[in-house]
């Protein structure tokens, strides 16, 4: 039987038609399923997958006053953030390399700063040591003397002055969805990856606290080491 040119050219004109719609719900699909995937994985640093592992082997203990923790999934290391310590001189999270850091942003006018605070200082004397320590960081841009009268007033005597003025380093965490408003807190493998982050204040002086970063660290709740 002699095929018809016209029928045939409709039959494949057709099939590209088919084809192409096919395709179209795939890259819909794509766009409803996968888009999020590709943004949490963007930036992915495979030299940070061992703080995505530390990371879930502490998120069983993300409760009670920690539960808001939320624990990285995907490996990223953060940007080199700088700011000054009491004497002015300028220093950046590569000077805590090889300890485990919870990074705090505060300010004078955060009002959950002031109950928060304390707490810190209380986490700083009970786990700190040459593995840990709690590096809070103000934001205040205006009087360099308030936020150490600040302190001074709450009693908070542990932790060290460390300052930015210029409120850089909430940006540069904002820019990488690790900052929405104050306080703002990361906790920091040795190597600058994420291990988890917390937007708004929580009670660090609580044993639920104690044994989130415990975990990170390997210790126990006690802040002694696990054998």
């Amino acid at each position: 039987m002699t095929e018809n040119p016209a029928r045939s050219f409709a039959l494949k004109r057709l099939a590209m038609v088919l084809a192409g719609g096919a395709a179209g719900v795939i890259v819909g699909l794509a766009g409803v399923y996968g888009i999020a995937t590709l943004t949490r994985n963007a930036g992915a640093d495979p030299a940070c997958r061992a703080a995505v592992v530390r990371a879930a082997k502490a998120a069983p203990f993300a409760r009670g006053e920690v539960a808001a923790v939320r624990l990285a999934t995907t490996p990223r290391k953060l940007p080199d953030l700088a700011f000054h310590d009491a004497a002015g001189k300028g220093v950046s999270l590569a000077d805590w390399r090889g300890k485990t850091v919870l990074l705090n942003l505060w300010a004078t006018w955060c009002v959950p700063c002031r109950k928060e605070m304390p707490t810190l200082d209380a986490l700083e004397q009970r786990l700190g040591g040459p593995d840990f320590e709690v590096v809070a960081v103000n934001i205040d841009t205006r009087d360099a003397d308030k936020p150490k009268a600040f302190l001074n007033e709450i009693g908070v005597r542990r932790l060290r002055y460390f300052s930015d003025a210029s409120a850089k380093v909430f940006q540069d965490l904002k820019a990488i969805g690790l900052a929405f408003g104050m306080p703002t807190t990361v906790l920091i493998d040795a190597r600058g990856c994420e291990i988890g982050s917390i937007a708004g204040p929580a009670d660090w002086s609580s044993d639920d606290a104690a044994k989130l970063i415990g975990a990170v660290l390997g210790r126990d709740a006690s802040g002694l080491r696990a054998d």
